[in-house]
């Protein structure tokens, strides 16, 4: 008896998934001959507004700066399939705050080129998935279900189909059997299994094809993108090419690979993707600086337990929150370092180190070790009474609320991170002068420190050494003590 009831019950189940099934087909279909889906071949659509550097914010209170759109043209070949981006940036917030680039000088064009192939990865396919005409597309193609859902006292067809990260991507069709909303999560080194929504309103007719005029993504809660759509055209003759050399969506992973440098006695530079220094300590290691990536935070461990063996990485320091300086930060926690950070970070880096990192699953989340964080002021030394590196908050610097410098005294070494960032050795110096590197200039004057090295976080593509001449000349004065 038990046996023929769960029999029962199984053929059940299949039959409820087989309705959603079919009522998915039925919903995708409505709403893709609402939208002129299935005419749709290609669409070229031109906007301006913002756009929002994610995880480059002045501190963790804030949402990410923001970048004018003065032009924004995308074209997109569903059938292909393959999307081009040409825009052109300018400075968003006056003064500069924050990271992303800033502050941009004239205008900065941006091209984004991305040809879906069989090893392209799943969130630049999203760029093309999650519009509203690629979602149904995909829907149709990739066996979803679909569930009634009423939010804010608004019905809505909710379809889901898997994604090739194994996360859902939900799309809300509204009783217009138009798309408001395209969600799914995408892994993110720093935030997990980090939320990416895009949210469309204010559509208009284009030619067969309904075509939304407001567009907004978020990721990690902010908006990355905020367009308003002046002109479309569907089907318009698109020629997307790959990109000639390096460029288009992407680029190389996160450099893993080391090289290192003694910078005194038991001082270590260690290079190959950002900088960071490690300090041999009476009974520890200290690491200033883990990197933008696990990979780079994991390569930076090893290669300090290879300069200074047999003695553990207790301490890591951290210059600032911003995502490129703090995703390394889960190979420290993994490692069950202390983060020593500015206190404007503390419970920034608490919260956002203890996020779930399930879809891609680092040796944080597979060790199930917790963050552990600990704030530092205006100045902390620290030392066993042999070695000694100063760590001075920067207070009223643009780039970042919680920045630390670390200074060495007897090396008379300055590390800095996004004060100053070297460009060719042959570069012309920018007129008028970066605030961030005239408030680096001003820091050093006030504190008195007496800099023979800069040891730039974003370390010169030519591996030279950056004095404070080098500094000075950018911004056309010398510091005075």
């Amino acid at each position: 008896m038990l046996k023929k009831w769960l029999t029962v019950l199984g053929l059940a189940a299949v039959s409820v998934w087989g309705a959603s099934a079919q009522d998915a087909k039925t919903v995708v279909a409505s709403a893709s001959k609402a939208m002129g889906v299935d005419t749709l071949k290609s669409v070229q659509f031109s906007a301006t507004g913002y756009d929002y550097a994610l995880g480059q914010a002045p501190n963790g209170n804030s949402p990410w700066p923001r970048f004018i759109e003065k032009s924004y043209t995308r074209s997109i070949d569903f059938e292909r399939p393959a999307s081009r981006v040409e825009r052109v940036r300018l400075q968003g917030e006056n003064p500069p705050r924050g990271g992303g680039q800033q502050p941009i000088v004239g205008e900065q064009p941006v091209t984004q080129t991305i040809i879906v192939a069989a090893d392209t990865p799943w969130p630049q396919q999203l760029e093309i998935w999650m519009m509203p005409h690629g979602f149904l597309r995909a829907a149709t193609a990739r066996n979803a279900t679909v569930e009634s859902k009423t939010i804010s006292g608004r019905k809505y067809q909710v379809v889901t189909f898997v994604g090739d990260n194994k996360a859902k991507v939900n799309g809300y069709i509204n009783d217009r059997n138009l798309i408001d909303r395209v969600e799914t999560w995408i892994d993110n080194p720093l935030y997990g299994d980090m939320l990416f929504e895009a949210i469309y309103s204010e559509y208009r007719s284009a030619g067969s094809a309904q075509f939304p005029t407001h567009i907004v993504q978020k990721q990690a809660g902010y908006p990355i993108f905020d367009l308003t759509i002046s002109d479309v055209k569907v089907n318009a003759a698109v020629d997307i090419q790959p990109p000639q050399g390096r460029g288009g969506a992407g680029g190389a992973a996160p450099a893993a690979a080391t090289a290192s440098e003694r910078l005194g006695d038991g001082i270590y530079l260690i290079t190959g993707g950002y900088a960071s220094i490690a300090i041999d300590f009476k009974d520890h290691i200290t690491i200033v600086e883990m990197g933008q990536s696990e990979a780079r935070g994991l390569a930076v461990i090893a290669e300090a337990k290879r300069l200074i063996p047999n003695k553990p990485v207790t301490v890591v320091v951290n210059t600032h929150s911003h995502i490129d300086h703090s995703s390394g930060l889960r190979a420290a926690v993994a490692e069950g370092a202390t983060i020593l950070t500015h206190q404007t970070n503390k419970a920034y880096l608490e919260k956002t180190l203890a996020l779930p990192h399930t879809l891609n699953p680092d040796k944080a989340q597979q060790n199930g070790k917790k963050p552990a964080v600990e704030a530092a002021g205006a100045k902390q030394v620290l030392t066993d009474g042999t070695r000694v590196v100063e760590l001075h908050h920067l207070p009223n610097f643009g780039h970042h609320d919680g920045m630390l410098l670390a200074y060495f005294p007897k090396e008379k070494v300055l590390l800095e991170a996004d004060a100053y960032n070297p460009q060719a050795a042959n570069a012309t110096p920018p007129s008028p002068p970066s605030p961030y590197t005239v408030s680096l200039v001003n820091h050093i004057q006030r504190l008195k420190l007496d800099v023979q090295r800069i040891v730039p976080v974003h370390y010169p593509a030519d591996n030279r050494v950056v004095t404070l001449a080098e500094l000075t000349k950018w911004i056309g004065r010398a510091p005075t003590h």
